[in-house]
C-alpha cells in the first residue's frame, strides 16, 4: 500500500484549475475522509464510490481512506471528481490500479451507483485547463467525448463505466494492449442559419449604422417607436460579423459548456447574440450565484452582441437608476443628435424622416434613430450616426 495519485480539474465560473487527487489507506476503523473544500455534491462522493466499486466487483480497502484534493484552499464544486477519487483510492489499496499509470492523467466524470460514468457540464473548459497545464491524456464520460475532442493536443479517452477503465489500466500496467476505445465521431458542422440583413425592408440608414458598428466593433444605440424594426435589425448583426477565430470559438463554446447549453457538441463558430429580458436581475446580467458560479448575459455575449432592449426607459432593473430612470432620456438624446438643447454639438450623419426622404437635421421625425460611437485617438471620440 502507498499513496494513490491522479488528477482532476476544478471549474470555477468558466476557468479551470488542475487538481491533484491523492489518497492514503491507513489502519483504523473503516472511514472515507474527503478534504480540500468540497461542496455538498462533492462530499457525497464517498457514498457513490463505495456503491460503484461494490457493484463493479472492485476491491476498495475497508480501512481508513483519506483523500486530499490539492490545492486544498480551492473550492471543489460538483460531482465531477468521482472517477479521480475512486481511482486514487483503488491505487492506494495497491491491488486494483497501479498509481504509475494514472498519476499524470486527468479524470472527469460522475459515478452512478452501478459504476457507470455519467456526463458533466463544463467538460470543455476543464480539458482546456488540462491542456494548458501540460496534461496529454484526459479521461471523460463517453457522452462528453466529442466536446473534449474539440481541444487539440490532448488524447481523449471516453469511458462508459468504472470497471472498463480499471481493466484498461491493468493492461497498461502489465504492458499489454488495452481494449479498443469507443470511436469518437467528429462533430458535424452546424446547420443553423443566421438571420439575414436582407430580410429588413426599408430603414437604409439604420442598416448602414449596423454595418458601421459591425465593421469597427463599435457600440450602437437605437431609438424608435415599437414595431419600427430595432430588434429585427439587431438580431441580424451576427450575420454580417466575421466568423470567430479558433481561440474565440473555444472561449465561447466553453461558456456554453459550463451552462449546459452546448448543442450537439459543435464548436460555436459565429458571434453569439444575447438579448436578456428588460427585467433581468443583476446576477443574471453579470453572473454569479449562491453556490456554483454561473456566467451571466454579459459572459454569454462574449465576442458577440449583447442586445439590451428597453434599457433607456427605466424598465431594465440591471442598471443604476441614474441611467435608466431619466424620464426625458430619449428627448435629450434626440436633442443631442440634432445639435440642440443644453448639450450642444450633435452627431454627424444622414437622418431620415421615416418616409424615405432625407434632410439635414430632422431628428425628431426619425422612424429609427441609431448612433454608432466611433472612438478616435485618446483625446475624445467622434460619432457616426444614422437613423
Amino acid at each position: 500500500m502507498g499513496v494513490g495519485r491522479t488528477r482532476a480539474v476544478a471549474v470555477v465560473g468558466i476557468e479551470g484549475t488542475v487538481v491533484d487527487i491523492e489518497a492514503d489507506v491507513s489502519a483504523g476503523l473503516p472511514k472515507f475522509i474527503l478534504g480540500g473544500l468540497p461542496d455538498t455534491a462533492c462530499k457525497q462522493a464517498p457514498d457513490r464510490i463505495l456503491a460503484a466499486c461494490a457493484n463493479s466487483d472492485l476491491k476498495l480497502s475497508r480501512q481508513r481512506i483519506t483523500v486530499n484534493m490539492s490545492p486544498a484552499d480551492l473550492p471543489k464544486q460538483g460531482s465531477g471528481f468521482d472517477v479521480a477519487i475512486a481511482l486514487a483510492a483503488l491505487a492506494a489499496g495497491g491491488d486494483e490500479v497501479d498509481t504509475r499509470v494514472i498519476r499524470d492523467v486527468v479524470h472527469l466524470g460522475e459515478l452512478g451507483l452501478d459504476g457507470t460514468v455519467r456526463p458533466l457540464p463544463g467538460v470543455l473548459p476543464a480539458v482546456l485547463a488540462a491542456a494548458a497545464a501540460g496534461v496529454r491524456t484526459v479521461v471523460v464520460p463517453e457522452q462528453n467525448a466529442r466536446e473534449a475532442a474539440l481541444v487539440s493536443g490532448v488524447e481523449v479517452v471516453p469511458v462508459r463505466d468504472l470497471a472498463d477503465l480499471v481493466v484498461r489500466y491493468r493492461c497498461l500496467a502489465r504492458g499489454k494492449q488495452p481494449p479498443p476505445l469507443p470511436v469518437i465521431e467528429p462533430p458535424s458542422p452546424s446547420s443553423r442559419s443566421l438571420p439575414d440583413l436582407r430580410d429588413v425592408v426599408g430603414q437604409p440608414e439604420a442598416r448602414y449604422a449596423v454595418e458601421v458598428a459591425a465593421a469597427g466593433g463599435h457600440h450602437m444605440a437605437m431609438i424608435g417607436p415599437p414595431g419600427a424594426g430595432k430588434t429585427m435589425i439587431a438580431e441580424r448583426l451576427p450575420g454580417i460579423l466575421p466568423a470567430l477565430t479558433e481561440a474565440e470559438a473555444l472561449e465561447v463554446t466553453a461558456i456554453h459548456s459550463v451552462l449546459g447549453q452546448l448543442e450537439a457538441d459543435v464548436l460555436v463558430r459565429h458571434p453569439p447574440f444575447v438579448a436578456p429580458h428588460h427585467g433581468t436581475s443583476l446576477a443574471a446580467m453579470v453572473g454569479g450565484g449562491s453556490g456554483r458560479i454561473r456566467p451571466g448575459a454579459v459572459s454569454r455575449a462574449h465576442t458577440g452582441i449583447l442586445f439590451l432592449d428597453e434599457s433607456s426607459n427605466g424598465k431594465c432593473t440591471s442598471f443604476s437608476k441614474e441611467v435608466t430612470d431619466e424620464d426625458d432620456y430619449e428627448a435629450a438624446w434626440r436633442e443631442r443628435t440634432a445639435g440642440t438643447g443644453d448639450t450642444g454639438g450633435g452627431l454627424s450623419g444622414v437622418y431620415s424622416d421615416g418616409a424615405g426622404h432625407t434632410s439635414g437635421r430632422h431628428a425628431a421625425d426619425l422612424s429609427v434613430l441609431a448612433a454608432v460611437e466611433v472612438p478616435q485617438g485618446q483625446g475624445g471620440c467622434d460619432r457616426a450616426s444614422a437613423p
